[in-house]
């Protein structure tokens, strides 16, 4: 099974992403985190994206197509993969077609998390955590049961990301939307787009992604 996982920042996608890794078994694939794996590694493909970086360039679509290559190599044909952060073109799209392939794979489920962008905005810059324990509030679904004093670890001090602003979740928004309406009519043609609501309850949403996956299984 070979799925892309879509959604923008904040939907949710990193924890179904992690559901899928320990309830199936499969590989979660992060071109960012491969990138900087395989020029740890000092992989042939490694180098040359160390170069390039290091240039200040960005990375080619040949290299990022050789990096999930080299990782889809290394894995068993029967091990099911989550792309994340890739494609993110029409050209990239075709890559990952001719990628597949050339491994005996097809792409089984395109899921996107569906978001509304007002109750996203909410969702996240509502968010603040224990500067202690790490122990996450929000401030319209988790307050602290006393007011000021952390849940887990009693600390009185808590904090918020700098990013965490309704300005750049907007701007993620707008940019996940521009990077992903070229992709998604390539695999709307195919039929193998699902969409499943976002703001759900997460165990809603794990439990609808597993219906999706399941419906394919002869």
């Amino acid at each position: 099974m070979n799925i892309i996982l879509l959604g923008p920042p904040g939907a949710g996608k990193g924890t179904q992403a992690s559901r899928l890794v320990e309830s199936r078994g499969m590989v979660q694939l992060s071109t960012g985190d491969m990138l900087r794996a395989a020029v740890k590694a000092q992989t042939p493909i490694g180098l040359k994206a160390k170069a390039v970086m290091e240039a200040g360039e960005l990375v080619s679509d040949e290299i990022v197509s050789g990096i999930i290559g080299e990782a889809l190599d290394g894995l068993g044909a029967g091990t099911g993969v989550i792309f994340d952060g890739y494609p993110r073109t029409e050209a990239q799209a075709h890559s990952l077609d001719a990628i597949l392939a050339d491994r005996g794979r097809t792409l089984d489920h395109v899921i996107e998390l569906d978001v509304d962008e007002d109750a996203l905005v909410e969702r996240i810059t509502g968010r603040f955590t224990c500067a202690s324990c790490g122990e996450g509030y929000h401030d319209s679904f988790k307050q602290p049961k006393v007011e000021g004093e952390c849940d887990k670890c009693h600390g009185h001090e808590f904090k918020r990301r700098p990013d965490d602003n309704e300005e750049t979740v907007r701007t993620r928004m707008a940019e996940y939307r521009a990077k992903t309406a070229p992709i998604l009519p390539i695999y709307e043609a195919r039929g193998i787009v699902s969409r499943v609501d976002g703001m759900a309850d997460m165990d809603d949403v794990t439990a609808a992604i597993a219906a999706i996956l399941d419906s394919s299984k002869s």
